[in-house]
């Protein structure tokens, strides 16, 4: 049965559904920081992720020294992040 043969307006694949096309809302927020490792002072960009909520605190290594570092990270309004890394104790 082809689509043009059915008689409902429902999405039976994802692949039609028009929201799924709309990436408007991810590309509001910052979704990469650059940041200094404290230990060796290198810089690193991080990936982050606005799905976690407007404030976030987690652990995450650095990619060069591998020693962990907490990341903050605030979201305002307008989706820009304030991000921060410091020594995990």
């Amino acid at each position: 049965m082809g689509r043009e043969d059915r008689d409902d307006e429902s999405f039976d694949d994802e692949s039609d559904d028009p929201k799924l096309d709309d990436d408007s809302s991810d590309s509001l927020f910052q979704t990469e920081a650059d940041v200094t490792c404290p230990y060796c002072g290198e810089a690193v960009q991080i990936t982050l992720d606005p799905d976690g909520g407007e404030e976030q605190e987690y652990v995450q290594d650095c990619e060069v020294c591998c020693r962990p570092w907490t990341v903050h990270v605030t979201y305002d309004d307008e989706g820009a992040a304030d991000v921060s890394v410091d020594m995990t104790e």
